[in-house]
């Protein structure tokens, strides 16, 4: 059996419609959220549930672009291969996040899961029709395209321009961002990407990233409280960071 044709089965056996629905991202931040009870059911009657494993492969860089996903719970990172065969990270993910909506014929990166996730999968031909169903969510699809090329603009500002602590600062920033979009409470933040994935995107070193993290902690802008988790003390300090860390 298909790997997600396998998790799609596990989701249904674990979880009720309903209680999929309740639990999605994208009814506070993502496609869903302009729509109302009956919108959602259409677009759940159209859908398939799937449950992922830590490192899973959502799609790869290649595959035909059928589905559209939209992530219930979770965290997931885009990779795309480099002509050497090394892997460069694009960039994550987060719950009520769209992944493989591309105007291609097939997905021009990869997306690997970080964590468990829960995954909504609509064909792309379901999806079509159903934003000619609800011009709300065309529009919302048009909103996040928006949100997510005003971040890649951001991103290269911050590979191009910044300092390697400038960059370290607004990738947490970003972080704390996605958390407050989806109306996160507290400044502990999850961060379940290795070292390694910041550096790739960040266009560092792991020992450059490792070492701002730590000279961070010491200036006590920021705590570890556990793997994979960082919380964020003093906001201030690292924005003023971002807007003043252009390298010379």
């Amino acid at each position: 059996m298909n790997p997600l044709d396998a998790a799609r089965r596990m989701t249904r056996d674990a979880l009720g419609e309903g209680e999929i629905c309740g639990a999605c991202g994208s009814r506070v931040a993502g496609l869903c959220h302009p729509l109302d009870a009956a919108g959602l059911d259409d677009v759940l009657a159209e859908a398939e549930q799937l449950n992922l494993s830590h490192r899973d492969a959502l799609f790869h860089e290649g595959d035909r672009a059928a589905h559209v996903f939209t992530l219930v719970q979770g965290t997931a990172k885009l990779t795309r291969l480099l002509p050497d065969g090394r892997e460069q990270v694009l960039g994550f993910r987060f719950a009520g996040d769209v992944l493989g909506y591309t105007g291609a014929a097939h997905y021009p990166f990869a997306a690997q899961m970080l964590t468990p996730a829960q995954v909504c999968r609509l064909e792309r031909r379901k999806l079509d029709v159903l934003l000619r169903r609800y011009p709300a969510l065309e529009r919302r699809l048009l909103d996040l395209c928006v949100q997510e090329l005003a971040a890649t603009q951001d991103q290269l500002v911050t590979v191009g321009r910044r300092t390697a602590e400038a960059r370290v600062a607004a990738f947490l920033l970003s972080l704390a961002e996605a958390g407050r979009r989806r109306h996160h409470v507290g400044t502990v933040l999850d961060m379940p990407m290795t070292r390694s994935d910041i550096a790739d995107f960040l266009g560092l070193t792991l020992e450059t990233v490792s070492r701002t993290l730590t000279a961070f902690r010491r200036r006590g802008w920021v705590r570890e409280p556990s793997h994979g988790r960082m919380e964020i003390l003093r906001r201030d300090p690292l924005l003023e960071l971002t807007e003043g860390g252009a390298e010379g």
